[in-house]
C-alpha cells in the first residue's frame, strides 16, 4: 500500500545512532507489498498503523532488550513528553481561572457586569479561549496512548494531570503577586496580560520541542524508536493512523462505552465548572481578604496534586482496580460538598476544610481518562470516543457555573447541591461501567481462549499495529 511504503521511506530521514551497531539500516519495501502480504493483520479498511513503517514483518516486532536499556529509554521518553504536557496543562488551568481571579480584583465592578454591560464581549473572548483550549485534553490522551503501555498510562496521565493542581497553586501565587502590582491599569487587566503572554510563549515551545510520534521522534535513534513501539505491542491499540475510517466512527457510536464516558464527562465536571470559576469567590465569602483569598488556593492545589499521585500509584500497585479507586477518591468530594452545604457560615475554618475536600475528584477523573484509553482501540474510534468524552467534559464545565446564583452568595446552596448530585450520579455510572466492562472482559477471554495458543499464547504481533478496533480484535 502507498501509505505503508511512504512511511517507510520517510523514516530514512531519521537521526542515526552514535553507536556503531545501532546505525539505522535503510528501510525498503517492495512497491507491491501490502501489509497483509508482509504478514500483518489489518483493519477492515485494509491499512494499518503508522508503526508498520518501522518493521518489515511481524517477526521483527520482538527485539532483544536488557532491563537497564528499557529503563533508560523509559526515562528518556518521560523527559521528552511529560514536562511539556504538564507545564502546558498548568497553563491551561491558570488561564481558565483567570476570570475567577479577575472577579475578586474588580472586573465585575469595572465592567458593571451586574448590569450585564460588556458581558457579550467578555463572553465571546472567553468562548474563543475555551475553543482554543478544547483540543488539549483529547490531544494529551492520544499522545499518552502513543507512547505508553496500558499499565503505564494511568501514572503518566496522573503526572501531567497533576499540573492541574500545580496550576491552582501557581495561579494563587501569581494572583497574589499580580494583586500587589501598583500600576496604571487595574489588577485584573495585568492578570490577563501576564497569563496570556506566558501561555503564548509556552505554545511556541511546545510546537518546536514536542515530538509528533515514536515513529518520527528525532531525539530517538532508530533502535530506540523500534523499542519504543515494540513496548506498545501488548496494548493492541497501535500508535496512530492518518485515515478517517467511517466504519470505526459507526462502531464508536454503537458502543455503549461512548455514552457512558460522555455521562462521566458531564457529571464529573459540573463540580469542576463551578469550582474553577467560583472557587475564589466561595473562599472570599468565608471572610478572607482579596489577597489572602488568592493564597488560600495554594493548599487546595497541593492537596489535588497529592490526591492524584496517591491515586495513580495505588492503581499501579493493584491490578484492575480502576473503578474501585475512582469511587474511593470520590468519597472525600461527596463528604466535603455535604459539609460545605451544612456547616454554619460563621465556621470559617470548617468551611475552608470542606472546600479543600472537594479537590480529589481530579484524581478520580484521571482514572476515568485512563479507562477510556485502555478500553478503546482503532485510531479513528479512539479519536471519536475521546472527542465525545471531552464534549461531556465541556458540557459539564459550561453547566456548572449556572448553578451558582449571585442571590445565594456566599453559601451558593444550589451550586453545592449540584456538586453533591453530580458526584452521586458519577458513582452510579462507574458501578454500571464496572459491571459491563467485567462482563466484556470475561466474554473476550472465552473467545480468545479458543484461539490457537489459547489466551496466553495468542499471536499478538500480527495484530499489534493493525489499527483494528477493540471489537474487531476480539476474534
Amino acid at each position: 500500500m502507498r501509505l505503508f511504503t511512504k512511511l517507510a521511506q520517510a523514516e530514512d530521514g531519521g537521526v542515526p545512532s552514535t553507536k556503531g551497531d545501532d546505525i539505522k539500516p535503510p528501510i525498503t519495501y517492495n512497491e507491491g507489498l501490502s501489509p497483509q502480504k508482509a504478514g500483518w493483520q489489518v483493519s477492515r479498511a485494509g491499512d494499518g498503523d503508522t508503526a508498520m513503517a518501522i518493521f518489515s514483518t511481524p517477526d521483527e516486532v520482538h527485539e532483544p532488550i536488557d532491563p537497564d536499556e528499557a529503563r533508560r529509554l523509559e526515562r528518556k521518553i518521560d523527559f521528552m513528553i511529560l514536562p511539556y504536557l504538564a507545564v502546558c496543562y498548568a497553563f491551561f488551568y491558570i488561564d481558565k481561572t483567570t476570570l475567577s481571579y479577575a472577579a475578586i480584583f474588580g472586573i465585575r465592578e469595572d465592567l458593571n457586569l451586574a448590569a450585564c454591560q460588556s458581558f457579550a464581549t467578555l463572553a465571546l473572548l472567553r468562548a474563543l479561549g475555551g475553543a482554543a483550549e478544547a483540543c488539549s485534553d483529547p490531544s494529551f490522551m492520544l499522545i499518552t496512548s502513543m507512547w505508553y503501555t496500558r499499565k503505564q498510562q494511568p501514572v503518566r496521565i496522573g503526572i501531567w494531570y497533576t499540573a492541574n493542581g500545580l496550576g491552582i497553586a501557581g495561579g494563587g501565587l501569581l494572583g497574589y503577586g499580580i494583586g500587589n502590582i501598583k500600576g496604571a491599569l487595574p489588577s485584573w487587566k495585568y492578570e490577563f496580560i501576564i497569563i496570556g503572554a506566558l501561555c503564548c510563549i509556552w505554545g511556541i515551545v511546545m510546537f518546536i520541542m514536542l515530538p509528533d510520534s515514536p515513529v518520527t521522534a528525532k531525539l530517538l535513534t532508530h533502535r530506540q524508536r523500534r523499542l519504543a513501539i515494540e513496548r506498545l505491542r501488548e496494548n493492541q491499540t497501535g500508535v496512530e493512523n492518518k485515515h478517517l475510517k467511517a466504519y470505526q466512527v459507526r462502531e464508536a457510536f454503537l458502543d455503549y462505552k461512548l455514552y457512558l464516558f460522555f455521562l462521566l464527562g458531564v457529571v464529573g465536571n459540573v463540580p469542576n465548572g463551578g469550582i474553577s470559576n467560583f472557587g475564589t469567590i466561595i473562599i472570599k465569602g468565608f471572610g478572607f481578604s482579596t489577597l489572602v483569598t488568592t493564597l488560600m488556593q495554594v493548599p487546595y492545589g497541593i492537596f489535588i496534586c497529592i490526591s492524584i499521585l496517591v491515586c495513580v500509584f495505588l492503581n499501579d500497585r493493584f491490578k484492575n482496580r480502576r473503578c474501585l479507586f475512582i469511587i474511593i477518591f470520590l468519597i472525600p468530594n461527596i463528604c466535603g460538598a455535604f459539609s460545605l452545604r451544612f456547616t454554619p457560615v460563621d465556621q470559617k475554618i470548617g468551611r475552608l476544610i470542606s472546600y479543600y475536600l472537594t479537590g480529589p475528584y481530579n484524581a478520580a477523573f484521571v482514572l476515568v481518562l485512563s479507562l477510556q484509553t485502555a478500553n478503546t482501540a482503532g485510531h479513528t474510534k479512539k479519536v471519536v470516543t475521546n472527542a465525545v468524552l471531552f464534549l461531556g467534559y465541556c458540557t459539564g464545565n459550561i453547566a456548572g457555573p449556572f448553578f451558582y446564583k449571585t442571590s445565594q452568595s456566599p453559601t451558593y446552596s444550589l451550586g453545592i447541591w449540584s456538586m453533591i448530585v453530580s458526584h452521586l450520579m458519577e458513582v452510579v455510572v462507574i458501578l454500571l461501567l464496572w459491571f459491563l466492562l467485567s462482563n466484556e472482559n470475561k466474554r473476550r477471554d472465552r473467545i480468545q481462549s479458543g484461539e490457537v495458543g489459547g489466551l496466553e499464547g495468542r499471536d499478538l504481533d500480527a495484530t499489534a499495529f493493525s489499527d483494528m478496533t477493540d471489537r474487531e480484535n476480539l476474534k
